[in-house]
């Protein structure tokens, strides 16, 4: 047993560190809209509905009811940002459009691969791990923007943007209690980056790259109610990260940008012999993390009172369908929605972060194949989402510039869609 779980960690290690570079998504805020193909295939639900081996990202009491099994995939994320700002002083504003999508990988289209494994201790027992992409956020902006001259020209001569991006790699124990009832444990094994680039009008250079580390744990039960309802609840508290230090005024309590915490409640009913509706309520608590929720009061100096994005919790419906076509063959369906967090009086800042799409549609399907294994696949689409700023204050220039200009939290119109597909292979064994 020794042997299987080193050999487990080593493989899932490797495989997280062979991701690090390609995590960047934001869906519902900048968590991702499901983990798993077969779940992001159903608008990401799953609490109450174990598929595959990346059930632990979602709900750890899941692992041990999906046997020994490995899942290896990858999805194409592709965001479509945008951003329009009105700079100059009182009566004199000049309105830009800027495109943030970049071009090429890494700016415009983003591969973000995933990994799981579980394996069975006994018949009420499974130990496993699940690596894969927590979510994130990109922008990249082909022009300076943000500007402190009563002209509305730009004080940085960089280019515009951000780039963060989580990694999980997530140890998981699952226990049945009994024949109904079953609990689980994932360790979360953290890794981040950040890198921010033409913000130096918040008072920051362009430092580069930064790394930070960290750990928490999620645990889950999964209950079968009758027959055909299950229901299912999963909770991770917030992340303790190590603190950016190369952007310790950029962000709230010197550097520090924990992780939220998140909780969600799911249902899935066997409908037909053939049909399975899964139903998820998930909550995300930006609100727990001042880097975050902190308003963007134009005071960046790392303090605890530093200036933050504004953003609010969130919650997140996920309805979700699977439909067993043949023995073959399966279909899936899903819709998911999460009213976006940034306030409208909060969205220049956001300019580099503008998370605000809502409602997503995905499809996709799961194929047995010859040599027992699965071929699975999803598309999502998120429909396009804008928030038009409604100032709420000024403040004469930035505090890397000065300037005459008047400027305002909210003295910005941000919009963003998406696209995403991905395949996956998996085998029982």
């Amino acid at each position: 047993m020794k042997k299987m779980l080193k050999n487990s960690l080593v493989l899932a290690i490797s495989a997280g560190f062979a991701t690090m570079p390609f995590q960047a998504q934001a869906t519902n805020g900048y968590f991702s809209h499901g983990y798993g193909i077969k779940s992001k295939g159903m608008a990401g639900a799953g609490v109450a509905l174990s598929q595959d081996s990346l059930a632990g990202a979602i709900n750890p009491a899941g692992m041990v009811r999906v046997g020994n099994r490995w899942d290896a995939g990858a999805d194409i994320f592709i965001p479509d940002r945008t951003a329009t700002t009105a700079w100059g002083s009182t009566g004199n504003a000049t309105s830009t459009t800027y495109d943030g999508n970049g071009s090429g990988f890494g700016d415009e289209w983003f591969l973000i691969p995933e990994f799981g494994y579980n394996r069975m201790i006994d018949k009420n027992m499974s130990f496993g791990v699940s690596v894969f992409g927590n979510g994130g956020m990109n922008t990249s902006y082909s022009s300076p923007i943000f500007s402190t001259g009563a002209t509305g020209a730009p004080a940085s001569n960089t280019n515009t943007g951000v780039d963060l991006m989580q990694l999980f790699i997530s140890p998981t124990l699952s226990i049945k209690l009994d024949d109904k009832n079953s609990v689980g444990v994932a360790v979360n094994l953290v890794y981040q980056r950040f890198e921010a680039e033409g913000m130096t009008d918040f008072g920051v250079a362009n430092n580069g790259y930064d790394s930070s580390y960290g750990a928490s744990f999620r645990v889950g039960w999964m209950g079968d109610l009758t027959d055909t309802v299950t229901a299912g609840f999963s909770y991770q508290p917030k992340t303790h990260m190590k603190a950016f230090d190369k952007y310790n005024t950029l962000f709230a309590e010197n550097g520090d940008f924990d992780i939220p915490a998140n909780f969600a409640l799911g249902l899935s009913w066997k409908a037909t012999p053939k049909m399975t509706v899964a139903f998820d309520v998930m909550r995300i608590n930006y609100e727990g993390v001042k880097s975050i929720s902190n308003p963007n009061n134009f005071s960046v100096d790392g303090s605890a009172t530093s200036a933050g994005f504004g953003w609010e919790n969130m919650e997140i419906y996920k309805l979700g369908v699977n439909y067993q076509m043949n023995k073959d063959l399966v279909l899936r369906a899903g819709w998911n929605h999460g009213s976006q967090p940034i306030p409208e009086g909060e969205t220049l800042f956001n300019v580099v972060a503008p998370a605000v799409v809502e409602d997503h549609l995905t499809l996709g399907f799961t194929l047995n194949m010859n040599d027992g294994g699965e071929l699975s696949a999803f598309y999502m689409h998120a429909f396009d989402n804008d928030v038009t700023g409604v100032p709420g204050g000024t403040a004469t220039g930035f505090p890397g510039g000065g300037g005459a200009g008047s400027f305002a939290p909210g003295a910005a119109n941000i919009g963003m869609s998406q696209n995403s597909f991905g395949v996956a292979y998996g085998k029982k064994f």
